[in-house]
Formats: structure tokens, C-alpha cells, sequence
């Protein structure tokens, strides 16, 4: 060979494998920069919040003696308000500490009276009770606008209502209005002595469109232990909460005009503690009870097993505070909880999550706060009279470890669960973001498939390598590969639309053809051995053996099902879905798991056939000719020379099908029923991670917590992968040392 021609085939030998090794390199840095750009984006998940004073500042027109009762701020924390006992709202600007407006809460103006009790109603919405008896009601609403100049400016409006005066012995000291609808009215009055009185009023109109009023009244006669030290009405009127001071929390229905009914009367606390404040969580589902030694919990009503009532229960617990607690404020975004103690301390906790998120306090206690609609932004007036605003920061405060992948108790369920449901038509909806339940579908869902595919690739593969003619394999083996190129969304649209309506025709069918057809299979086999020594079959039908097992399978597979129709109507009345559910309790949908054990496994089949087929036939035919020429059989030169050799390969192929079936997507998607349950039941579907990746994306807001939590997920499909290829790897280079090198 010439010089110059060798030193050119190094040359190019040389810049062949450094290519490889670039191109493989990149895909590396690839694969990671995809794992960092998704971990990037999950990431800001667990980020802590943060609070930040933006501004703080005295107000001289407030800061004059009189107390404040409540204040607010827009959500874009430019201008606020203060709401002080004589009923005089002021509207200030935020960045400068300058008067806007003041604006009295009844129209005749500031006349002397007193606000003796002050109830928290909806979105800026205040109850007034004065110290006359008279009851007013106080919206505060802001809207944004832009001037000439683009600038925005941010309008203010205050809307108000004035009650009569209760017909109570003694004036009203805690008055609350709820207004559920245009026609019906609820009006909670409780007198200095702890009398009750609801009125409620409905109006209705006939069919000439006349109205008519109608008002009932009714006094509370249930005894109540101890003195009222708090109460909350919710926003529909229907329900009232009471707590005394000796820790007595009780609970009235007030949906039936004219005939309240006590559904809870039992001691919160059993040391001595007292309730100091309540305040309902956004929704209303849930009330906050406060203790004077600082304590915070949530209460909801829970179905109790033998009761045909549901009854008061504990469910979260929050964080305490050193000292009493005076007021609590619920945001109106989500479902967390502002709390103030004695000494000016606030705290920003999470129900669902249970997280404490931010500790906040200033230089002089805090007496009074209020928060944004948005959640973005807090507003407090201090012991002295100065205000102080911050810019909240907390991004996702429903998502933590345990929401994540542990037992969360969520609003309406009788007890902690694992959910996932990331959407509601109501906007005070608790998320429920569990991913316990997706990481159980995808196991379930490959744990089915494997079932399936991994007997019958093996099995094949086997065959093929060992036994089939030459010539048929030629055909047989491409065959198989091709469909590993079926698109997954075919096989998808197969499974969901064909193959689970067919299932659900014929499921008893089904099972029988678990046992019929190797029954059917064996005998063939049986008779197959007596007739071939007395025969020239052995000749005809070596390497051609699934030819003449074909019919086998066939009448095996119609037998099962002819028989299934009949053993349907002889021994389950006909439906034997019912009568699963009536004896056993097993409900059986459509599109399940043994669908998903078929059509995942068909799409798995081709990639475990053809790895371990390459892995069987690459063990070098001197070792299967020694056994053959010691006498072994094919089958057992097969099963115990070839085999063992084989392992790390074939292991290899289990691994990749399990690491196939964990990602796939589209099957899951169209032949499931895409139920995000923890069930091992083959009667019933699930929801894999991949799947419901699927589904939520196209709805998550951008950079939301949904969205978060969904690249999460792929973060964890990701890792899992890894963790099973990496195992994988071990384990085939383990198999490697003790079987040989194949």
C-alpha cells in the first residue's frame, strides 16, 4: 500500500473520530442544557418570599387622636386609604404621603358619632356599627385610568348604605349585613348583654312584576357559654360562628328564614384558652380561629362517619404568635391569612400549604393593616400614627414539599388526600397540586405494559434468534422493527377508539383468553411431539414451528371469546361490570389500565424484541455448538448457554422499553381515561406525568404556579430516566463480569 494513501486514511480515520466525539459531546451538552433550562424554570417554586418597605411616612390630618379602624391600598400600591372611628375615609398617595381626598362614610359627614364595631365584608367592604345603634355598610373601590399624558392615575369611589336601627332592649354593639342577592338580605345584631338577633329579609315579585317584602325576625334562645368575644358572618348570610371566652366555638345555620338552627356548640380549646379573633379564609369554607395565646387555626366543616351532619373540624394549623392575636385579615387572591398580635407582629401564613411566609413588624407596633386585592402589597399604621407600605413578594405560597407529595386535608374532603386538580369555575377554588398521583400513574401504566411486552419481546426474541429459519427471520425481524415507526398517536387513536370500546364489549372474553389460548397452544404442542416421530413433519415444520401455531392462537382466541359471552350470562347476570360493582364494589370504565397494558405494549415490543434479539444472536455460535455436540437440546442450548450470555444485553432492552413506556404521551393521552387517582385496579385509568404535561400546558399562565409545577414534573421525568438508565448501566456492566463479555 502506498505511504501517501495510509497517511490519508489515518488522517481520516482520525477526523472521523474526533467528529464522533464532538457530535457526541454536543449531544451531551444538549441533553444537560435541556435539564438546566427546565430546572430553571421550576426552580423559582421554592424561591422565599420577601417584603420591602416602599415607602413610610405620618399623616398629620390622621395622626390626630382619633383611631384608625381599617385600611387598604390599590394594586399598584399608589394610593391607599384610612378609615378612623369618627367614619372619615382619607385617601392618600403612596409615594408622597400627600392627602388626595377625605371622604366622610355617610353623606351628611362626620357628625359627631362614634364606629363602635367595624366588620369585614368582602373586597374593601365594611359594616358600621355606631355607637347610636345605626348600621351603615362602606365599599371602597379603585379603578385605574390614564390622564391626557399617558400617565396613570388610579380613581377612588365610595359607596355606602345606611340600615334602620335593630328593635333590640339594648343598642347593637356588633351588627352584621349580609346581602346575598338583590331579593334577600341577612342582618346579624348582637346586643352589650350577648343577646342574638337575625333578621332576614326576602323580596319577590309576582307575575305582574309587583313586589312584596317580607321580614322575619328571630332571637337566638341556644345558650352560649361564656362571653361573645368574636363573630363572622360568611357572604352568602347563611352561616354565623361565634366564639366565647372560654374557648366555645359554635356555629349556626341560617339558610331557613325565621328558623336559625345550631349545627356545632363544643370547646376549641380544652387548657384555658379563649377565642380572640375569627376570620373566614377566601371562599368562605374555612374559618380562622385565633386563641389570646396567639395560636392560629383552620376550621372546616367535615362529613363525620355515622353522623348525617357534617361537623366542625381542625385541619391546618398555622403559625403562633408570642403574644395574643387581635385581628385577622384574609388575602383575596388565595388562600392565605394575615394575623396581628398585641405587640404589633404580623404574620403572613398559607392554609393549604401551611408555609409561614413572612414574619413582618416595624419600629412602633402595628395596630392596624390592610392588604391589596392582588396580594402584592401591605399596608400598616403603627402605635405613633405613621403608615408603612410594603411590596409583597410571594410568588407561590400554595406549593410546598407536602403539597407537592405529601397528604394535604383540602377544603370539602373528609380527610388528607393525595389530589391533583389545578382548576376550578370558581375563583376562590383551592389548587390541588399533588404529583403523588402522576408519578403513581406512570408507574402504574409501565408496570401494565411491561406485563405485557416483556414475556412476549423475550420470548420472541428467543425464537427469532435461536429457532426460526434464516430466511423467515430476514422478514420476520424487519417486520417487528417497523413497528417501532408506527406514530404513538395511531396506536393512541387504536387503542382509545377501537380496542377499548371492543374490551368493554367482550372483558370476560378477555380473561378467558389468558388461559384458553396457552391451553390451546400446549395441546397443539402435545400433539405436535406424538406425531413427529412417526412422520416427516419434524423435517417440514423445523424453524417454521409459529406457522402451525398460528391456527392454535386463532381458535384459541375465538373460543375464549365465544365462551366469554356465555360464562357472561351464566355467571354474572349478563354484565359483569355491574355485578363487579354491586359484589365487589369496582366500578369499570371504558378506557383502563388493561387497555393501556395492550396498546403501551404493543409500542414497547419493538424496541425490547430487537435489542434483545441482536443481544442473542451476537453470542458467538462456538459456545451453542459445544452444548448442541454434548447433546443438549435447542431448548436447553438455549435457555442455559445462550441465555446467561446474553443477559447484559437483554437487560439492557428491558431497561430502554421501561425507560419507552415511562415518556410515551400520546398513548397514554387518548387510551386512558386520564383520571389522576392512586388505584392498583386494572379496571380503572390514570394520569402519568407526561400525559398531563399534555394536557395542562396549553391552559397554565405563563410562569404561574401551574406552569411551574408542570415543568416540575418534567424535571422529575427527567431525573427518573436517569436514575433508571444509570441503574440500568451498573447492573448490565455487573451482569458483563459475571456472565463474559456478550
Amino acid at each position: 500500500m502506498r505511504k501517501g494513501l495510509t497517511e490519508r486514511i489515518k488522517r481520516r480515520d482520525l477526523l472521523a473520530g474526533k467528529l464522533i466525539q464532538g457530535v457526541g459531546f454536543l449531544v451531551i451538552a444538549c441533553v444537560i442544557g435541556i435539564l438546566v433550562l427546565i430546572t430553571n424554570v421550576a426552580l423559582p417554586l421554592f424561591y422565599p418570599p420577601s417584603a420591602k418597605v416602599v415607602a413610610s411616612f405620618s399623616v398629620p390630618e390622621v395622626s390626630n387622636g382619633h383611631q384608625i379602624l381599617a385600611a387598604g391600598l390599590d394594586d399598584y400600591l399608589e394610593s391607599g386609604f384610612l378609615l378612623d372611628e369618627r367614619g372619615l375615609l382619607t385617601f392618600i398617595d403612596l409615594r408622597s404621603g400627600k392627602v388626595l381626598d377625605q371622604v366622610p362614610a355617610e353623606r351628611e359627614g362626620v357628625n359627631g358619632r362614634r364606629i363602635t364595631y367595624l366588620d369585614r365584608a368582602g373586597r374593601f367592604g365594611y359594616g358600621l356599627t355606631w355607637d347610636d345603634g345605626v348600621f351603615t355598610t362602606l365599599q371602597v373601590k379603585f379603578s385605574p385610568g390614564f390622564d391626557d399624558q399617558g400617565k396613570r392615575t388610579i380613581h377612588h369611589e365610595v359607596v355606602s348604605k345606611a340600615f334602620a336601627p335593630p328593635k333590640l332592649g339594648s343598642a347593637s354593639v356588633r351588627t352584621m349585613v349580609r346581602q346575598a342577592s338583590e331579593d334577600n338580605v341577612t342582618r346579624v345584631d348582637i346586643s352589650a348583654v350577648d343577646r342574638i338577633t337575625v333578621t332576614q329579609q326576602e323580596i319577590s315579585k309576582d307575575l305582574f312584576g309587583t313586589e312584596s317584602s317580607k321580614t322575619v325576625s328571630a332571637e337566638l334562645s341556644d345558650p352560649i357559654p361564656g362571653r361573645i368575644a368574636a363573630a363572622a358572618l360568611d357572604q352568602k348570610g347563611s352561616l354565623l360562628y361565634v366564639g366565647t371566652d372560654q374557648g366555645t366555638l359554635l356555629r349556626w345555620d341560617l339558610s331557613t328564614a325565621g328558623a336559625p338552627q345550631l349545627l356545632d356548640s363544643f370547646p376549641v380549646f380544652t387548657d384555658g384558652r379563649s377565642v380572640a379573633a375569627l376570620g373566614f379564609v377566601v371562599g368562605d369554607t374555612s374559618l380562622a380561629v385565633a386563641d389570646n395565646r396567639g395560636g392560629v387555626a383552620t376550621w372546616s366543616a367535615v362529613s363525620v362517619e355515622g353522623l348525617n351532619k357534617k361537623q366542625l373540624t381542625r385541619i391546618h394549623q398555622l403559625s403562633s404568635h408570642e403574644q395574643k392575636v387581635v385581628e385577622i385579615i384574609p388575602s383575596l387572591r388565595d388562600k392565605s391569612l394575615l394575623s396581628i398580635d398585641a405587640a404589633g407582629v404580623m404574620h403572613l401564613d398559607h392554609m393549604t400549604s401551611e408555609r409561614h411566609l413572612l414574619t413582618i413588624s416595624s419600629a412602633h407596633p402595628i395596630v392596624r393593616a390592610g392588604m391589596a386585592a392582588k396580594g402584592n402589597g401591605l399596608i400598616g399604621i403603627d402605635k405613633v400614627g405613621a403608615v408603612s407600605v410594603w411590596q409583597l413578594n410571594v410568588p407561590h405560597p400554595e406549593v410546598s414539599f407536602t403539597t407537592l407529595f405529601g397528604k394535604v386535608w383540602y377544603e370539602g374532603y373528609n380527610e388528607p388526600a393525595y389530589v391533583w386538580q389545578s382548576s376550578a369555575a370558581n375563583d376562590d377554588f383551592e389548587p390541588k397540586l399533588s404529583l403523588t398521583p402522576l408519578i403513581f400513574g406512570t408507574l402504574k401504566g409501565t408496570f401494565y405494559a411491561m406485563i405485557f411486552a416483556v414475556p412476549l419481546a423475550l420470548l420472541g426474541a428467543i425464537y427469532t434468534s435461536q429457532f426460526l429459519n434464516q430466511r423467515i427471520k430476514a422478514f420476520i425481524k424487519p417486520s417487528v422493527e417497523i413497528m417501532a415507526a408506527i406514530p404513538s398517536v395511531v396506536v393512541g387513536f387504536l387503542g382509545g377508539l377501537w380496542l377499548a370500546p371492543f374490551l368493554d364489549k367482550t372483558i370476560v372474553g378477555f380473561f378467558l383468553s389468558i388461559v384458553v389460548i396457552p391451553v390451546t397452544v400446549l395441546v397443539v404442542i402435545f400433539c405436535w411431539q406424538r406425531l413427529k416421530p412417526a412422520s416427516r413433519l419434524d423435517r417440514v415444520g423445523f424453524g417454521h414451528e409459529f406457522i402451525i401455531l398460528m391456527p392454535a392462537i386463532i381458535l384459541g382466541g375465538a373460543t375464549a371469546f365465544y365462551l366469554g359471552g356465555i360464562a357472561e350470562v351464566a355467571l354474572f347476570g349478563s354484565d359483569f361490570k355491574l355485578w363487579l360493582y354491586e359484589h365487589l364494589g369496582i366500578r369499570a370504565d371504558q378506557r383502563n389500565s388493561m387497555v393501556i397494558s395492550l396498546a403501551l405494549g404493543f409500542a414497547v415490543i419493538p424496541i425490547i424484541f430487537t435489542i434483545a434479539e441482536d443481544a442473542l444472536s451476537n453470542v458467538p455460535k462456538s459456545l451453542s455448538a459445544a452444548s448442541l455436540a454434548l447433546g443438549a437440546s435447542r431448548w436447553q442450548t438455549a435457555w442455559r448457554v445462550v441465555l446467561p450470555s446474553a443477559v447484559p444485553g437483554i437487560f439492557s432492552a428491558i431497561m430502554i422499553g421501561f425507560g419507552r413506556a415511562v415518556g410515551e404521551t400520546m398513548i397514554v393521552l387518548m387510551a386512558t381515561g386520564n383520571t389522576p387517582i392512586i388505584n392498583l385496579s386494572m379496571f380503572d385509568g390514570f394520569r402519568s406525568l407526561s400525559a398531563n404535561i399534555a394536557v395542562e400546558i396549553p391552559e397554565a399562565p405563563h410562569a404561574g404556579t401551574l406552569y411551574r409545577v408542570l415543568f416540575l414534573s418534567a424535571v422529575l421525568l427527567f431525573a427518573f430516566t436517569f436514575v433508571v438508565n444509570t441503574v440500568a448501566e451498573i447492573y448490565r456492566q455487573r451482569f458483563r463480569k459475571k456472565y463474559g463479555r456478550y
